[in-house]
Order: C-alpha cells, then structure tokens, then sequence
C-alpha cells in the first residue's frame, strides 16, 4: 500500500521520536521507511529478512565471538567476498546510494550506508559497532573486552583502520587540508546515523534544485528533531518554492519563535509579512 507524505513522516516518526531510546531504534527499517520517500510500496519486511539471513550466513563462520578478528573476518567474507558488495566510488552522488533497498538490491553505497548495512548485520552476529561521523567519509567502531578501539571501513570492504590511515582517507576528500581532530572518532548515536543518512540526500536533491524531493527529505529530519530551527527554515523556503504558501508561513513563524535573535530575524519577519499580504489578497 503505497502511503501519502503525511504518513510517511508519521510512520517515520513513531521509529525514531524523542519517546524512543536512541538504542532501540529499529536502524534497518527506519532507513528503508526512508527509502519509501521514493518507493512507497517498498516491502519492508522483505529487506529486513534479507538483513537477518546476512547475518545467519556470517555467524556460522564464527567460532568465537569474544575475537573481533574472527567476526570482522566472517562479516567481510558473506558481504563483501560472497555478495560482492562495495563502495560506489565511480557514481558516488547517485541517489540510489542512500536508498538501503538499493543498497541492498544493487551491492553498492556510500560509506554512511554500506556501515549501516554492515552494522547492522554485525548487531544480529552478536558483535556489536556503532558509527563513527568522521567527516567526509562514516565508519564504525568496536570496543573489544578490554575498551581497545577498532575502527573499520565498510565503504572499503571493511578494512580495520589505523588513526594513521584516517589521516589518509581525510587527505584524499580534503587535498590534505583537515588534520585529524580525536572529535572526529567519536561514536555517534543511531539518530545522528540516519540524519546523515537525509542530510546527503537532501544535499544530492538540493544540488539539482529538485525541491519536490527535497522536502519529504525535510520531514523527516524535523521528525527526529523537530525543533531544529535550520531545518524549519530550510522547509519553509521549500514550501514557499513549491507554492505552498500557508505552510511556508507557518515554518517562518515557527523559526522565529525558535530564535527570534537570529542574525537573519529582521529578513524572515520581512519575508513572513510579504508572504501574509499575498496571502490575503488571495482570499
């Protein structure tokens, strides 16, 4: 049943809302509800079944869970050895790479969503990881039994990663020009992942002025943090390029009661003002 954009957000929402602790957010459906925002009949639990035999395939091959080697082993044989996924460096700005469907379906992503699959796979093994936002490029973390860390690239069939070799990989996005901060190797929490996961998305339809897509995009950042006054300015200017008036009001005078000192106040309340009169000379 294919669902309206009202919905969608709702359906998002009850995942991922403040009355859900960050641990139990159900990571694999929560992307692929955002997946609907373009394929609204999407079968959910299909994927998450294709997730849960991933996961059966690798912990058959591990025959010691408290060695992270054995179970980094075992992940990388059935993902990338066995399914052939990798990173898709060729078409890094397709669309299709933040959509955990196609990810699945096609064997290619991005970082952020080739660590969700591989996370999420891990988690169901019993080998637990969490996400790591280093800019420019997600990867994820184990803490061993003795609080040791150990960061691995999924992007790049799951290499096990030095700080030395972060260093590199921020060389070649940056031309050398970021040095590594220990900020960067902070784990992140499962809300934080799927906003990265919409900010790249957004920033893919926003680079294409493709605003129809952009905004349900929107939606479902303000339904992980609604009162992010940012995303509720950036929906409003989506709303108002999209003729949607009384909406695009409604978020402006939201921002400004969010913060009603910001340096582009006086513009906003210019542009709400602008916005009511040609509201009512259409009434």
């Amino acid at each position: 049943m294919s669902r309206d954009p009202a919905r969608l957000t709702q359906a998002f929402a009850s995942l991922v809302g403040q009355d859900v602790q960050d641990e139990r957010i159900d990571l694999v459906r929560a992307a692929l509800v955002i997946a609907q925002t373009e394929y609204p009949n999407l079968d959910l639990d299909a994927y998450c079944a294709h997730i849960a035999d991933l996961a059966r395939r690798a912990k058959r091959m591990v025959p010691d869970l408290g060695d992270p080697s054995e179970s980094i082993a075992a992940l990388n044989r059935v993902l990338f050895e066995e399914e052939g996924f990798r990173g898709n460096a060729e078409d890094y700005y397709d669309p299709r790479n933040s959509f955990l469907n196609d990810v699945l379906d096609r064997k290619l992503g991005i970082p952020i969503t080739m660590a969700v699959v591989y996370m999420e796979v891990a988690r169901r093994v019993g080998f637990p990881l969490v996400g790591v936002g280093m800019p420019g490029h997600f990867l994820l973390k184990h803490y061993d039994v003795e609080g040791r860390e150990i960061l691995i690239d999924p992007f790049n069939r799951g290499d096990v990663l030095t700080a030395r070799d972060c260093q590199r990989r921020l060389d070649q996005i940056y031309g050398g020009q970021m040095p590594l901060q220990p900020e960067f190797l902070v784990a992140v929490s499962r809300r934080q992942v799927l906003v990265r996961m919409l900010n790249n998305l957004k920033s893919i339809y926003l680079s294409s002025r493709n605003f129809r897509k952009a905004l349900p995009v929107v939606n479902l950042i303000l339904a992980i943090y609604p009162r992010s006054p940012e995303d509720v300015k950036q929906r409003a200017m989506l709303r108002w390029s999209l003729g949607q008036s009384r909406g695009a009001l409604a978020d402006l005078e939201d921002y400004l009661k969010m913060s009603p000192d910001a340096s582009d106040a006086d513009e906003i309340r210019q542009t709400a003002a602008a916005l009511r009169r040609m509201m009512a000379t259409m009434n």
